[in-house]
């Protein structure tokens, strides 16, 4: 599945168009908040959460920002992988 980029969200639509998965972002003064990540039921347990979480960290860390999350899954997942720098919020 395809992920779709626009300005603080990346998602993914099913061959309906209907959204699947998603996760934002909003950015202030150089930092960008992990604000929500979402997951159809038709899709979880599939790693797609996790595919959304590092690809807005990939994303964020390409515009040459840091990262925050106040999404619970997007702190978790961050705090596992300490190959992106974390600014504590």
């Amino acid at each position: 599945m395809d992920l779709k980029y626009e300005e603080g969200r990346i998602y993914a639509e099913n061959d309906n168009g209907e959204l699947v998965a998603e996760i934002t972002y909003s950015v202030s003064g150089g930092i960008a908040n992990i604000d929500h990540t979402f997951v159809d039921a038709s899709l979880r347990g599939q790693g797609m959460a996790s595919k959304l979480v590092k690809a807005a960290a990939d994303q964020i860390q390409k515009e040459g920002k840091q990262i925050t999350a106040s999404c619970w899954y997007a702190a978790g997942w961050l705090k596992d992988h300490p190959e992106y720098t974390i600014v504590k919020s």
